[in-house]
């Protein structure tokens, strides 16, 4: 019986019987079915990401304009008219302006979203990851308050370029990882097979290992539009899919016993 990609999705959340089935299909269908699920597993880290740039350039112009004390970035370093770090958070984005040097990327990674000119480097960080640059990769760079200000309003305008582009490399990243996922996965597959007395070759194994990765990864990708981080999620993700899988393989019929003659 042929059933659509959205169907075998649904099925693939609690029915084994029915990830047993999909051995058979064609390879290609299995492989979509990979890109879709990387696809749902990267929205909510793709909405975050969106919304962390939109914020913070409009919050980043206003706080320069009219908050931050007068600062200079050159020859490799950040000089501020100020003894201390200015810190500001609004909207749960957090800037920081530090010409101190008692600040560092370290301290910013409890921050979900967070923009830093640090004394000797930019951070940006949106959905918990940090993206730096050092000042001295531009040794004759020379930028001021309001030529911050300038940069920022002139990438409000490309980034409708530059986020399709953000999402495609997220995109092929994730799609890689969870690739390899599924083929670990597979050969994990075949040790249990082996250990159940199935007969399942590596291709079969690895179309049920990409169906049964689907209630983890549904799972992993709800905790993260809530914004719920779940303790021991990687095992937990391993636990949960070697667990379908093997109960995917114990749908399958065992390997007939060859009846020696008398």
């Amino acid at each position: 019986m042929k059933m659509n990609i959205f169907k075998q999705f649904l099925k693939s959340l609690y029915s084994p019987k029915d990830i047993a089935i999909f051995r058979f299909q064609g390879i290609g269908k299995t492989i979509l079915f990979v890109f879709l699920l990387t696809l749902l597993s990267i929205l909510p880290t793709t909405f975050q990401f969106v919304s962390a740039i939109n914020n913070g350039l409009e919050l980043s112009k206003d706080v320069l304009k009219e908050e931050v004390p007068p600062f200079i970035i050159e020859n490799g370093q950040l000089s501020v008219e100020s003894q201390a770090p200015y810190i500001f958070e609004e909207k749960g984005i957090k800037i920081i302006i530090d010409g101190t040097g008692s600040v560092n990327q370290s301290d910013l990674n409890k921050s979900e979203t967070a923009i830093a000119l640090l004394k000797n480097e930019f951070v940006f960080m949106a959905g918990g990851q940090a993206q730096s640059s050092s000042y001295s990769m531009f040794p004759e760079m020379e930028l001021t308050n309001q030529d911050i200000v300038d940069f920022i309003q002139s990438m409000e305008g490309l980034k409708y370029i530059f986020l399709p582009i953000m999402f495609l490399i997220i995109f092929i990243f994730s799609s890689g990882i969870k690739f390899i996922e599924v083929s670990i996965l597979a050969l994990i597959g075949l040790l249990v097979k082996n250990l159940l007395k199935r007969n399942v070759p590596y291709r079969q194994a690895w179309r049920m290992a990409a169906y049964s990765v689907t209630l983890p990864t549904v799972f992993f990708t709800i905790m993260a539009l809530l914004q719920t981080p779940v303790p021991n999620g990687f095992i937990i993700n391993w636990f949960v899919s070697i667990l379908v899988l093997t109960l995917t393989i114990k749908e399958i019929p065992m390997k007939k016993q060859k009846i020696e003659a008398p």
